[in-house]
């Protein structure tokens, strides 16, 4: 009892000490880079000996308030880089900054880590992200990840086949994901890599659109790095910026997956994070809703102003995961209350976060993919959140969001959900133009072969271009959208499956070429909220090009692609060749993804090497 009585007149006497006599405090900061001194964001950063951590921000930066007088160790750790200790002392009153950098390792750390346990199998979950290095966290009875199949474009004659169409593409789950393997020490699956999602990862330096326009269009022409006989085209999209004031107001719905197979760290517990990130950016003219889908499905949160930011976290921490998964009865939910709030002329969205799992409830996916048609056209999109790994549905959630006109990005880590809900959340959030489609007309006097890169499964048909029943892809606001052609000169043979002459029919011919251009780039568009579709029409004319910063970082990006993939159309490509395109390349990098990528890069060439020995 005397103790008691001491302990809480010392406690009494430290509350009613005068902050003037409160002990004085020091801030430390300081920076992550790499070898290079590139900056590395998303790092984990811990005071030992304290309960202080934070992870750097964009630019390799982090920052402690209030740290006690004394001399410290400062660890620094991030999955595929070795673990860095630097020692500095704080002083009352002042600011210590130190630098650190990190030396790549990802192959050492991740084949020490498995020799720890003899239960590790070539299934396990290894878990990178940006709290942290690779963490074990128990084998994988079955990895049951499941991706559409690729077969890269093929080469075609313009004599037989002079128009490419497409629907653009935005979504940037496939970079993630592949990073998700390289970080944790293998190879992605050939399927899991979506070239034109590794582009489109990046934004590129396309001037803003004039006018009223929602976006610009940019072409470029550059030799091929990979065949020196061939040119590469690019094709940009550059949409309109959206300032923070300018912002809609949001009437989100929240669709969250706590189904059992949400249960591990990567997955439930990164969506709450995240979501919470979200939740602090949103304001008293948004709404937001929280509805869950395990067993049975249940409103967690009804649609709330945004500044209710206690009570919309406080509802995001009880979220637990357990059962099995009824995906169907969720979305229907979700879009029922986005429904009973939608603001014209707003932000009317559902974000599904989910591994893919859907394994009950769902008796018809044809009927699943026709109720998210139906709600798009009446103005309410989806976007994706895919998480976890040896269960990921990567096709399944891919389809979703295609269909509901809406993005699909996968959160391999806090930084990235940062990235997608934060730092882009006008790309990922608002639409400035729907149905998104180009057509290319290659000029047979100037190209004699080419080949689209990537957008495999975007392509549509000819005559799919001018109907605007067509859907297609959708474009967010400061999003930038890159398609790259390689391009074969008429002159220069190319071996590919040929028919045998028409017998009926005479071959056409072509106008004299008096234009001097290589192709007629087209677009169609809508406007958000529009039926009818409006003509973009811009020519690129012939020439030796020049390799800029666009085609020349992009380009690395595709080599990447071709080279993870395996493509038989990679030519002369190498590792080494991605990389030293992009730095030379890497022109802004204000958030360091493009020194990220070039260590990605370096990560993937070490891990081919090994596979060889």
């Amino acid at each position: 009892m005397r103790a008691l009585t001491l302990a809480l007149v010392v406690c009494l006497s430290f509350l009613t000490t005068p902050l003037a006599q409160m002990p004085e405090t020091g801030i430390l900061t300081g920076t992550v880079t790499d070898q290079n001194g590139a900056a590395i964001p998303g790092a984990s950063v811990r005071i030992v000996g304290t309960p202080l951590i934070t992870i750097t921000g964009e630019k390799g930066e982090f920052r402690f308030e209030a740290v006690r007088p004394g001399t410290y160790e400062v660890s620094v750790s991030l999955a595929g880089f070795a673990t860095a200790t630097e020692r500095v002392t704080v002083r009352a009153g002042a600011t210590a900054t130190i630098k650190v950098a990190l030396a790549v390792s990802a192959l050492t750390e991740t084949v020490s880590v498995m020799a720890q346990s003899e239960r590790a199998s070539p299934n396990a979950a290894w878990i990178g992200g940006a709290v942290g290095g690779s963490v074990y966290r128990g084998p994988i009875r079955h990895n049951t990840e499941a991706y559409s199949r690729i077969d890269d474009n093929a080469f075609h004659l313009v004599k037989n086949d002079p128009l490419s169409t497409l629907s653009i593409d935005v979504d940037t789950a496939s970079y993630s994901n592949v990073r998700r393997f390289l970080n944790t020490g293998s190879m992605p699956p050939a399927d899991a890599v979506r070239t034109e999602e590794l582009i489109n990862y990046f934004r590129f330096d396309y001037p803003l659109p004039a006018n009223e326009e929602p976006f610009s269009v940019t072409t470029e022409l550059a030799p091929c790095p990979w065949n020196t006989a061939h040119k590469l085209a690019l094709v940009g999209l550059q949409a309109r910026r959206l300032e923070e004031e300018a912002m809609p107001p949001r009437n989100l719905v929240l669709l969250i997956d706590v189904s059992g197979s949400m249960m591990s760290d990567d997955k439930l517990p990164l969506v709450r994070t995240a979501l919470r990130l979200l939740v602090d950016t949103l304001n008293a003219r948004d709404r937001v809703a929280i509805v869950v889908y395990a067993g049975s499905t249940g409103l967690v949160l009804p649609s709330t102003p945004g500044d209710e930011k206690s009570r919309i976290h406080e509802a995001i921490a009880q979220l637990e995961a357990g059962g099995s998964t009824n995906g169907g009865a969720g979305i229907t939910l979700a879009y029922e209350i986005a429904r009973r709030h939608f603001v014209k002329g707003g932000i009317n969205r559902v974000i599904l976060a989910t591994d893919g799992d859907f394994n009950v409830g769902v008796t018809s996916h044809g009927d699943l993919i026709r109720l998210i048609e139906k709600h798009r056209e009446g103005g309410v999109f989806l976007s994706v959140l895919g998480v976890g790994t040896g269960n990921l549905k990567d096709a399944t959630m891919e389809q979703l969001a295609d269909k509901g006109n809406g993005n699909y990005a996968y959160l391999d880590s806090l930084h990235e959900a940062r990235k997608v809900l934060v730092a882009e959340a006008g790309s990922t959030l608002v639409t400035v133009a729907k149905d998104v489609k180009i057509q290319i007309e290659f000029n047979p006097a100037r190209v004699g072969a080419y080949r689209l890169i990537g957008y495999e499964n975007r392509l549509l048909r000819n005559e799919d271009f001018n109907n605007d029943r067509k859907d297609a892809g959708e474009i967010g606001a400061g999003h930038t959208v890159t398609a790259l052609y390689e391009i074969v000169p008429p002159e220069v043979a190319l071996d590919l499956p040929r028919v045998d002459p028409l017998k009926y029919q005479q071959a056409p011919t072509a106008r004299p070429d008096t234009t001097g251009e290589l192709m007629t780039v087209k677009l169609r568009y809508k406007q958000p909220d529009g039926d009818t579709s409006q003509l973009i029409s811009v020519g690129l004319r012939d020439g030796d090009g020049t390799m800029t910063d666009n085609v020349g970082f992009a380009s690395a990006v595709a080599a990447f692609g071709m080279l993870l993939r395996k493509s038989e159309h990679r030519g002369s490509a190498t590792y080494a060749d991605a990389i030293s395109l992009a730095r030379r390349h890497r022109g802004r990098d204000e958030r360091g993804y493009r020194a990220e990528f070039v260590r990605l890069v370096e990560l993937a060439e070490a891990l081919s090497r090994q596979a060889h020995r």
